[in-house]
């Protein structure tokens, strides 16, 4: 637990908003991933609208990533 190095969490730029609070965001390497808004950005209803930077959590095995933080 002490050697944990905190990771580096990508950003993206949200390029479509779909149904049921997915995003399809590019990320700067230019790969599109489909993510979903964090629990805790529904709770507070935090809007996130087309063009905006995003902070994403990725997930390992491939599926959809996680978007935590609006940034602009």
């Amino acid at each position: 637990m002490a050697d944990e190095k905190p990771e580096e969490t990508p950003t993206g730029t949200v390029e479509e908003v779909l149904p049921n609070s997915l995003f399809r965001v590019r990320m700067p390497t230019g790969e599109l991933l489909l993510a979903y808004l964090a629990g805790k950005m529904r709770l507070h209803r935090i809007r996130v609208l087309v063009g905006d930077q995003v902070e994403l959590v990725t997930d390992p095995y491939g599926g959809r990533a996680r978007i935590v933080r609006r940034l602009s």
